[in-house]
């Protein structure tokens, strides 16, 4: 009877590894799967960070471009502006040097007219 119960028992041992093994199977293919889509997931998001970059570098080198000819729009605005004072002081020392000449001139006739 004892080694019947003791057959029973290692039967029923049996069986439970038995269906054990299989489920571990189904969880080992599970965890491959999961692995294989995370994998697949990190190589998709490294590609979109890649691009994302490089569009950012893109836009930065736009950036860099556009800030370039502003600055040189800048430079020749001033340099536009410098000139047009220097010819407007020119212009205003030529007539005070006239307005001088003319008020010389007007002061030695009054003097030689006494």
């Amino acid at each position: 009877m004892r080694k019947i119960v003791l057959a029973a028992a290692i039967a029923t041992s049996a069986l439970g590894l038995a269906a054990c093994s299989e489920t571990a199977d189904k969880a080992g293919e599970t965890v491959d799967a999961m692995a294989a889509d995370a994998e697949a997931n990190a190589e998709a998001a490294g590609e979109m960070a890649g691009e994302m970059a490089g569009e950012a570098a893109e836009g930065a080198e736009a950036a860099g471009d556009a800030v370039e000819g502003a600055a040189g729009d800048a430079v020749d605005a001033v340099e536009g502006a410098a000139g047009d004072a220097a010819d407007a002081v020119e212009g205003a020392a030529n007539d005070a040097g006239a307005a001088i000449e003319e008020a010389t001139a007007k002061a030695e006739d009054m003097i030689s007219d006494d």
